[in-house]
């Protein structure tokens, strides 16, 4: 069984070998009110939902708590309080069924995300190694995947993460929580050459958001000024082009990445990797270079107890346990 408990989703999932049998994901509509995850709203409702969607975890997979054979859970990085709970249910599980815990990194369970074998759905899983674009609300980062357990991060995030800015972006628009998603919704209509904005330049290889948050910030400013209605009359192409703006920083990145390492596998994870202009753009790119892509169903792109336990999966095959002294940890630790 994998439990996921990183932010705000309370997710359990129970595979059989890399098969999956169940995935289970109770999201948290309160914290739409705040424009944003409540840290302390969030851990209380991963304390209401565990129990159930454990519950019902178990009942979709049609197997008996006493037949789990091991518990990987999210040790981190996220948000500590909502670790708590799901690292306090792994290990009181884990010491009633005497069966072995094992902690999985978020990062490590995305990237593993697209060996989960679905019933119904075709067995596309990626060789090694291969490049994996990993994009979320925290993370903005190009890892060189060389094998279940062993990674290098190529590329970093020197600021914010691209999901960050999709998310400013869509608060300075006014658009409600969660933002990206609503970047992409009204995009769909908009013209993503409209507006430009710049590119941010860096010495090294790194990304870089922030540059491009104050310049789209000022942008809207400066319009709202002359234009009261602006955001209103022009939504659906501010949306575009803010949105084909980081698209274009992430794609560059990763075809130069491609090219130093000569590596033509390409995966892309974490929640902004749902984002339906990124998958179809990412997939015309791939085409004209000849790239072998991996793209997750969205339901797996987002925090899931999916990829948690198929991450687990991978380290009970090398024995690779943890005891019950272990404790969650709230900022990237993989190497």
């Amino acid at each position: 069984m994998g439990i996921e408990s990183s932010c705000d989703d309370t997710s359990a999932a129970v595979i059989n070998n890399n098969i999956l049998l169940s995935n289970i994901i109770a999201n948290q509509n309160i914290h739409k009110d705040y424009g944003g995850v409540v840290p302390e709203y969030a851990s209380r409702a991963h304390q209401t939902n565990i129990i159930p969607v454990i519950d019902r975890a178990l009942h979709e997979a049609k197997i008996q708590i006493n037949q789990l054979s091991a518990i990987a859970y999210t040790r981190g990085p996220g948000l500590l309080g909502s670790l708590i709970v799901g690292t306090s249910v792994a290990k009181s599980m884990g010491l009633a069924l005497n069966i072995p815990l094992i902690e999985v990194d978020h990062i490590h369970a995305h990237l593993l995300s697209h060996f989960i074998i679905e019933p119904g759905y075709p067995d596309n899983v990626p060789q090694f190694p291969y490049l994996c674009l990993l994009i979320s609300g925290g993370h903005t980062q190009i890892i060189n995947v060389r094998d279940y357990n062993v990674f290098e991060t190529l590329v970093n995030t020197i600021d914010d993460a691209a999901g960050e800015a999709f998310d400013k972006a869509a608060k300075i628009l006014g658009l409600p929580y969660p933002g990206g998603q609503m970047i992409d919704k009204n995009a769909v209509n908009g013209d993503p050459n409209k507006y430009k904005f710049p590119e941010p330049r860096v010495k090294n290889t790194d990304f870089s958001f922030s540059g491009l948050k104050t310049s789209f910030l000022y942008f809207i400013r400066d319009n709202l000024k002359t234009n009261p209605e602006f955001i209103e009359k022009n939504l659906p192409d501010l949306c575009a082009s803010i949105q084909y703006s980081i698209i274009t920083i992430l794609l560059k990145k990763l075809i130069n990445i491609s090219e130093t390492t000569g590596i033509n596998r390409i995966a892309i994870s974490g929640g902004v990797s749902a984002n339906s202009s990124l998958r179809s753009t990412l997939t015309r790119y791939g085409n004209n270079r000849g790239w072998e892509l991996f793209l997750p169903r969205p339901v797996f792109c987002t925090d899931n107890a999916a990829m948690v336990a198929i991450a687990g999966y991978y380290k009970y095959l090398n024995g690779d346990f943890s005891g019950q002294q272990s404790t969650p940890y709230t900022r990237y630790k993989i190497s």
